[in-house]
């Protein structure tokens, strides 16, 4: 086990078509320090959830509904992201432990976790609901640096390194506070691939 995490994230505008069949793993969880790109996070998380629970506006509310059904739970403690590579220490603990730390306390996200298979290599995405809908994130990760990456078409730009698309920085700053001023940067400035992770090849 390594306690790197090595991953790039990409902008997606809405969620792509691919993920029509797939059933997706949803995940609750709440940081409880998420600052300067530091963070200890608590997980939860619920497969084959047969209804959208990522609009409702109180995760803890659809936590609650779902408690019997939670199926793994995990502490991470994470350091800063540079270069697409972040210190991860992540363990399994107890899910009922779990559960009961995000109902009392921490800023909490919700969010549907879809996993693909595009090319060579596999791909999450996440689509968030709270206050952070309607975000959607597109991410690939490898157990090394990725490098010479095939990216989906439904990828719009490149966040690998923009701190306030990270988890964290999404319960510090949800996307709806500021999801206006980052389509007007979009659109003026057009989508963005980084180029120092060898060749971009879109797919």
């Amino acid at each position: 086990m390594t306690d790197f995490e090595f991953e790039r994230r990409f902008y997606c505008a809405q969620p792509p078509a691919e993920l029509a069949d797939e059933s997706p793993t949803l995940i609750v969880q709440s940081y409880y320090v998420h600052q300067d790109n530091y963070a200890l996070r608590v997980r939860v998380q619920v497969h084959d959830v047969d209804v959208d629970m990522t609009r409702a506006t109180d995760a803890r509310s659809v936590l609650r509904s779902l408690t019997d059904r939670v199926s793994e739970a995990f502490v991470t403690v994470k350091g800063p992201a540079v270069g697409g590579t972040r210190y991860e220490a992540e363990r399994e603990i107890d899910q009922h432990v779990a559960t009961e730390l995000i109902l009392r306390g921490g800023s909490v996200i919700i969010k549907n976790r879809f996993s693909l298979w595009m090319g060579e290599d596999g791909w999450s995405v996440d689509v968030f609901g709270g206050d952070n809908h309607p975000l959607v994130v597109a991410e690939a990760e490898r157990s090394g640096p990725v490098t010479n990456l095939a990216i989906p078409a439904f990828c719009v730009s490149e966040i690998t390194d923009q701190r306030r698309f990270s988890n964290d920085g999404l319960a510090s700053r949800p996307f709806d506070q500021w999801r206006d001023e980052f389509i007007r940067e979009l659109d003026d400035q057009g989508p963005h691939f980084e180029q120092v992770f060898g060749r971009n090849r879109r797919v």
